[in-house]
């Protein structure tokens, strides 16, 4: 507990603010980059629940077009997501602007990542655990398949963190985040160019 509420913090501030400072080259670069050829806003932001399930704004670079069809309704993602809005996902670049939301105490560096609000009344009783700790940049489940495994298998790999959290496994976790980022490896689900929306676990899954 002294290592999840001092210690934890402690890096995350430490290594946010850092990186921020570092990176802000490459910030500013993909920002304009953005603007250009995906117009603005140049950051999507979005409502995701936190600790406790508190919400807050997360904030990650633009990865789609706002088409329409002839109803004024949005188009299937595959469709608006760009050459260049993929190529951001399978960096990961689009997820830079978050270390704002983890210097700001919104986020960790990791955790479960934070999900949709919608999502909140379909978790289970221990899917629910998985907001027991601050939502991550990276997590457990995302150095084991990403978007390429189940809702349930991802949940497990969440929840197994907040009942194991410690600097070894956080430490783990972003060496693996690293290895998994330069391989590319889990962008995308089979089915679709994001992960498909999660409708809740049928009962005995």
């Amino acid at each position: 507990m002294f290592y999840q509420k001092v210690i934890k913090r402690l890096l995350d501030i430490i290594l946010s603010l850092t990186a921020i400072i570092l990176l802000s080259p490459v910030l500013i670069i993909l920002a304009v980059l953005v603007r250009v050829k995906l117009g603005s806003p140049v950051l999507f932001r979005q409502q995701r629940p936190g600790y406790k399930g508190k919400i807050f704004g997360l904030m990650k670079f633009r990865t789609m077009t706002d088409e329409k069809d002839e109803n004024g309704e949005l188009l299937p993602d595959e469709v608006r997501l760009t050459a260049f809005g993929k190529k951001l996902r399978s960096t990961s670049l689009d997820e830079l602007p978050e270390f704002f939301n983890i210097l700001r105490g919104d986020m960790s560096f990791v955790g479960p990542r934070p999900l949709l609000v919608q999502y909140l009344p379909l978790y289970n009783e221990e899917q629910a655990h998985r907001h027991d700790v601050l939502p991550g940049l990276t997590g457990l489940a995302q150095v084991n398949g990403r978007n390429a495994i189940s809702w349930e298998q991802k949940f497990e790999y969440d929840v197994y963190y907040t009942r194991h959290i410690s600097f070894l496994l956080d430490a783990k976790i972003v060496f693996l985040t690293v290895y998994k980022v330069l391989k590319r490896d889990g962008i995308s689900s089979e089915n679709s160019a994001t992960m498909e929306f999660f409708t809740g676990t049928k009962t005995g899954e």
